[in-house]
């Protein structure tokens, strides 16, 4: 698979790095945030940022985390993060300014985030590949589902081939779970857990997937919806039926693509590695509805060559391993980093 090796070799030279302090950011222990701190401007076109590295801050001894993954609002204004770590409290809940409300959790290897359902009647679905498992939570933690392997897919014969990443929620309850660091299917169960289908499986052709990291639900096209899903280590992502039909692949040369996130007529995503996962190049993407990329934070000023995107260099400073993108009412963006020597998320204030 392309990059395993490579990610596999980062990961203990950076446990290594990490537990020595020696890439712990000089900002970690910052706490008093100001907008006269904001970094310089980012993006391109319509879609430009001023970055706030301060803006999710906490006292490590209070507040610790390890690597952060994915974020999710729900209807009150509160921004949940997930964050890895056995002695952990695995999900933060923050606030817009940046204060830590709450946390809670006992999810050693929290990833994949989706909050769905409204009002009083709102949910979260956490990945744990760590774990094997899937889990249905209120918001302030009870466990109401859990998903492990699933016994229907021939492709798994023990339980800890089942290593899921992602989640996506139909408006029905369907949930389909994207099993990006095990075997690569996506399964796809009803609202009380129950088996319908899967498709997919570990592959180079149109209908299989190289690292099925992310799944979002896309109804820009409201009489047809669509699943987008990632196929990061070949830096693509496609596009399904809700049947698990396969309708079209959208290469992006240079992006490793953790999740895509909808927000109004665009997608948005983090790019965690562009070249090699020991130099921390990794940058935001925006895409318009025909799949172009309008801006790069973080990155060189998109290009295309005969229709195909033109591989995107790193700023050198903006991200380290960004791992998600999250985009609130007012289209600011907040940023969960992975493997980056325990920093808190970053936002970047929409210009």
């Amino acid at each position: 698979m392309k990059n395993t090796n490579s990610r596999r070799k980062f990961l203990k030279k950076s446990a290594i790095i990490t537990g020595t302090g020696i890439i712990a950011p000089a900002y970690t222990f910052g706490i008093t945030h100001s907008v006269k701190n904001l970094g310089e401007i980012v993006g391109h076109g319509d879609f430009t940022y001023r970055v706030d590295k301060e803006w999710g801050i906490q006292d490590p001894a209070k507040v610790p985390i390890n690597d952060c993954h994915e974020m999710a609002m729900d209807g009150r204004g509160r921004i949940f993060m997930t964050t890895t770590g056995a002695d952990n409290k695995n999900i933060l809940i923050y606030d817009k300014s940046g204060k830590v409300l709450d946390s809670w959790g006992k999810f050693q290897g929290a990833h994949g985030l989706t909050l769905t359902g409204e009002g009083n009647e709102q949910f979260l679905f956490i990945t744990d590949p760590d774990t094997h498992k899937v889990s249905k939570t209120t918001l302030d933690g009870k466990v109401l589902l859990t998903l492990e392997r699933p016994k229907e897919v021939d492709g798994y014969t023990e339980d800890n081939q089942f290593k899921p990443t992602e989640t996506a929620i139909m408006p029905n309850g369907d949930i389909y779970v994207a099993d990006g660091y095990g075997q690569n299917f996506i399964i796809q169960y009803n609202a009380q857990g129950e088996y319908i289908r899967h498709f997919g499986g570990t592959g180079e052709g149109d209908d299989k997937f190289n690292c099925c990291h992310g799944i979002t639900l896309d109804t820009r096209d409201t009489e047809n919806p669509t699943l987008l899903i990632t196929s990061r280590a070949s830096q693509e992502f496609k596009r399904f039926s809700l049947d698990g039909t396969h309708l079209e692949t959208i290469s992006l040369p240079g992006c490793s693509i953790c999740r895509p996130v909808i927000h109004g007529d665009h997608l948005y995503f983090a790019v965690i590695v562009t070249k090699t996962w020991d130099s921390y190049d990794g940058m935001l993407a925006v895409l318009d509805k025909d799949n172009n990329i309008v801006s790069l934070p973080g990155g060189s000023r998109p290009q295309y060559s005969n229709e195909l995107l033109t591989e995107p260099m790193y700023d050198g400073k903006t991200f380290r391993n960004p791992h998600d993108v999250f985009v609130d009412n007012d289209e600011n963006l907040y940023v969960p980093q992975w493997a980056s020597g325990k920093t808190y998320p970053i936002k970047l204030h929409r210009v």
